[in-house]
């Protein structure tokens, strides 16, 4: 355990970096939580894309650290899985808010922030996570990844009313097909917080 505690020590970079990639990818959640809170309200895209560039350069500086780099904190696998896990958050948060943008006039009844609420919590989780990683301490982890599941429980509970809703009959098909299309973007964004999770976890359950 001493070697691999003094391995570990090497690769300081990366838990910069998966920092860096995991707060880029809660600050996004909280940008379109803050925007469905208001959908009246026209709101920037811009911190959106910000965001999302953050979350690229610190893919690209993951990427290049692992060629670069003779010692890793844990296997190169591993890093990739997770660099490729926070990645996608982002990606599909800046989906939904472009959409939505567009959308918006055909959405107004349609009550989006109680699931975004729970995205910005598990992306939250996700970062306590990453911050986790340097200490491995499974309980904490397990802890932590118990939280991430139930969010992911309680969000697809809420998601799965609102599809109640588009099978109740009151809707013109272009309207279902447009909600649809929502309802699996926000549940992509949601699935994408708990595979980074996931990956998060199995790397403490390999390592402690």
């Amino acid at each position: 355990m001493f070697s691999l505690q003094t391995i570990f020590g090497q690769g300081k970079q990366f838990y910069a970096l998966f920092d860096e990639a995991a707060g880029a990818a809660w600050d996004s959640t909280r940008a379109l939580h803050a925007m469905l809170r208001d959908p009246a309200r026209t709101t920037s895209l811009e911190a959106f894309k910000l965001a999302r560039q953050r979350e690229r350069e610190a893919s690209d500086k993951i990427n290049q650290a692992l060629v670069d780099s003779f010692i890793t904190p844990f296997e190169r696998e591993d890093i990739e899985a997770l660099g490729s896990a926070l990645y996608k958050i982002p990606k599909q948060v800046e989906r939904f808010a472009e959409r939505f943008d567009l959308a918006r006039h055909r959405l107004h009844h349609i009550d989006f922030a109680p699931r975004a609420a729970m995205l910005e919590q598990a992306a939250g989780v996700v970062v306590e996570m990453v911050r986790e990683l340097p200490r491995l301490r499974l309980d904490r982890m397990k802890q932590l990844n118990d939280r991430l599941r139930m969010l992911e429980m309680e969000a697809d509970r809420l998601i799965l009313e609102l599809h109640r809703d588009i099978y109740a009959g009151h809707m013109d098909p272009g309207e279902m097909f447009l909600l649809k299309e929502f309802f699996e973007i926000m549940e992509k964004a949601i699935d994408r917080c708990r595979e980074a999770g996931a990956v998060a976890y199995q790397i403490v359950l390999k390592n402690s």
